[in-house]
C-alpha cells in the first residue's frame, strides 16, 4: 500500500504534465472548437474559464502547473473529470455511459484468459512432450502471431456475418444465438450474448500467454525436488497436482493475469471499434480522432487507476499463494 500511493501520485502526475505541455506547445484545445471560424477574445475567454484552460502557466513552456495538479486530483477524488470539449458534457457522464459496456466485455474476456489458458497450460505441462503439449504449444504460437484486428475483423465476417446469416435466414434456430450471440455489433436487447465473441476474441492473445506461462511453470514444478519428496511419501497424483504443483505454478501467472486486466481495458480500444461496441474503448477512439482531450485524458487516469488497483490486489494474492511472502 505504502508503494501504491506514490505510484499513483506519480502517475496522475505523468498524465498531468503531458497534457499541460502538449496545450503549451500547441495552444488553447478551445480553439479547435471554431474550426475556420475566429472566436471573439469574450468567447474564448468564457469557454477557457468554463474548461479550467485559462491558467496562465498553461503558456509557459515546461511549466508542471503544480497548482492545476492539485485541482486536478481534488477533482477525480471527487470522481469529476471535467467537462467535454465538443460535446460540452461531464467527461463522468460519458465514462459512466460508457463503461458497464466495457466491464461486461472485459469481464468474459478475463474469465475465458483464466479459466480455458489455465486449464490448457496445466493440461500441456502434465503431459509435456504429448500431443496435448504440442496443440496448445502451437495454436498459442499462432494466435499470438495475429494481430487482434485481423483476429477481430476475420471472426466478425466469417462467423458472425456469413454463418450468422446463414442461421438467421432459418426461423426454427434460436435467436438469443443466430441474433444474440452470433451478431456482428453490439445489440441492446442482447446485451451480454452479443459481447461473447467481441469478449473471445479480446481475451484470445492474453489467453495465449497465460497458457503458455502455465505450462512451463508446470514443467518445472512437476521436476522439482518438493514435488519428489512428495511422490515419495505416497501422496495420491490429484492432492501432489492441485495442492503442490499447481498452487506453486500460479504465482507467475497470477502476476500475468493482473497485468492483462489493464491490458483488456486498452485493447477494447480495437475489439469495440471492431465489433461497434459503445465503450470506453470506442469512445476514446472517437475522442482521440475529434481531438477531445478531456474524454481521452479521463479515459486514461480511469485506466491507469484500474491497473494499478488490479496490480494491488496481484501483490495481496501472493502472500495467499506463498505464505512465506507474508513474513518478509
Amino acid at each position: 500500500m505504502l508503494q501504491f500511493i506514490p505510484t499513483v501520485l506519480g502517475t496522475m502526475f505523468l498524465l498531468h504534465y503531458l497534457t499541460s505541455l502538449g496545450i503549451q506547445l500547441t495552444g488553447n484545445p478551445v480553439r479547435a472548437l471554431f474550426g475556420d471560424r475566429t472566436p471573439t477574445p469574450a468567447m474564448m475567454a468564457a469557454l477557457s474559464e468554463r474548461l479550467n484552460l485559462n491558467d496562465p502557466c498553461l503558456t509557459q513552456t515546461g511549466n508542471p502547473c503544480i497548482g492545476l495538479f492539485g485541482d486536478r486530483l481534488v477533482n477525480i477524488a471527487q470522481w469529476d473529470f471535467g467537462i467535454s470539449l465538443s460535446g460540452q458534457r461531464e467527461v463522468t457522464d460519458i465514462i459512466g455511459a460508457a463503461l458497464p459496456y466495457t466491464v461486461r466485455i472485459a469481464l468474459i474476456a478475463f474469465v475465458f484468459e483464466a479459466v480455458v489458458g489455465v486449464l490448457a497450460g496445466v493440461l500441456a505441462g502434465l503431459r509435456s512432450g504429448g500431443f496435448i503439449d504440442y496443440f496448445v504449444k502451437i495454436s498459442t504460437t499462432l494466435i499470438i502471431a495475429v494481430p487482434i484486428f485481423v483476429l477481430g475483423i476475420v471472426i466478425r465476417e466469417f462467423v458472425a456475418v456469413k454463418f450468422g446469416n446463414q442461421l438467421r435466414a432459418d426461423p426454427n434456430f434460436p435467436e438469443i444465438i443466430s441474433r444474440g450471440f452470433l451478431a456482428a455489433g453490439y445489440k441492446p436487447e442482447y446485451p451480454w450474448a452479443s459481447l461473447v465473441i467481441p469478449g473471445l476474441v479480446l481475451g484470445a492473445t492474453s489467453l495465449a500467454v497465460t497458457a503458455r506461462l502455465t505450462r512451463t511453470s508446470m514443467v518445472e514444478n512437476v521436476r522439482a525436488d518438493y514435488v519428489r519428496t512428495a511422490r515419495a511419501k505416497g501422496l495420491l497424483p490429484r492432492r501432489i497436482t492441485g495442492v503442490h504443483t499447481l498452487r506453486n505454478s500460479l504465482i507467475p501467472v497470477v502476476t500475468s493475469l493482473g497485468v492483462d486486466l489493464g491490458v483488456l481495458m486498452g485493447g477494447a480500444v480495437v475489439t469495440e471499434t471492431i465489433f461497434n461496441v459503445p465503450g470506453i474503448g470506442r469512445v476514446a477512439a472517437q475522442s482521440a480522432r475529434t481531438g477531445d482531450a478531456s474524454v481521452v485524458i479521463g479515459i486514461v487516469t480511469l485506466a491507469a487507476l484500474i491497473f494499478l488497483v488490479a496490480n494491488l490486489l496481484v501483490d495481496i494474492l501472493y502472500a495467499v499463494l506463498d505464505p512465506r511472502i507474508r513474513y518478509e
